[in-house]
């Protein structure tokens, strides 16, 4: 069946203006399910493009927060470099100072090293000195020693000579340095009833006297008489004079 033109022209009219005829005349021609999937393709795309959109919208906020921590740590960074670089300089500074510290403390200690030295060495010269006065002290001071200790036994003896003779009791024997058990006594006289043991000293302790108590009781054991304790001294202090004739010791000051 052909169609006149003006036929053709109205069914071409009437495909584009009314839809319903357009998708009837589709239909006959098996183009129905073509449309149909590609009204589900539009939905489906719509709806992904709408999804990615809001995708786009929520990585967009994302990116502006992230530009925001971004700038925000790119701030510290450069806080930090700022400090990292004046840390930096204070570090050279400090080196250097530690360099000069170095150089002093190694001057310092070359310079007492040489001090150690030299004191070292004025010690042993005056370590050798000092032995040298020691020993000449050692020997003036038994030099000393002696010529007290023999002075103030002669003292001793006249005083106590004369105490006898007044009692009429003479001296047996009258020994220096004497020797008695083993114990030596400065002076030791030896009278008719009594044994006299003299103690010289010429600044007694309290000390010196229990030693002369105990001379005088080996002399007492050794000999079989009484033995007189006496003390004498050029220095004797009152709290030592007290102690000694608290314990019956006679006291000779000269």
């Amino acid at each position: 069946m052909l169609l006149s033109p003006e036929e053709k022209r109205r069914f071409l009219k009437a495909l584009e203006e009314d839809p319903e005829f357009r998708y009837a005349a589709a239909g006959l021609l098996g183009l129905g399910e073509v449309l149909n999937e590609l009204w589900r393709l539009r939905a489906d795309f719509n709806k992904f493009v709408e999804l990615e959109g809001k995708r786009w919208e929520e990585n967009w906020t994302r990116w502006e927060e992230n530009n925001r921590r971004w700038e925000e740590d790119n701030k510290r960074w450069e806080e930090n470099w700022r400090r990292w670089e004046e840390n930096s300089r204070r570090w050279e500074e400090n080196e250097k100072k530690w360099e000069e510290n170095r150089k002093q403390w190694e001057a310092w200690f070359e310079a007492w090293k040489k001090f150690l030295g030299d004191y070292e060495r004025r010690w042993e010269g005056a370590s050798k000195r000092f032995d040298n006065i020691e020993r000449r002290l050692s020997n003036v001071e038994t030099t000393l020693g002696a010529s007290v200790e023999a002075q103030f036994s002669r003292y001793v003896w006249e005083d106590l000579r004369e105490v006898l003779e007044a009692r009429g009791e003479s001296v047996i024997r009258r020994t220096r340095n004497a020797m008695v058990d083993n114990v030596d006594v400065d002076l030791l006289l030896k009278a008719e009833k009594r044994v006299y043991v003299v103690e010289v000293k010429i600044r007694p302790g309290v000390e010196d006297v229990g030693t002369l108590l105990a001379k005088a009781d080996v002399v007492t054991s050794a000999l079989g008489k009484e033995a007189v304790p006496i003390l004498t001294g050029a220095w004797i202090g009152d709290d030592v004079e007290k102690y000694a004739r608290g314990k019956g010791v006679l006291v000779y000051k000269h």
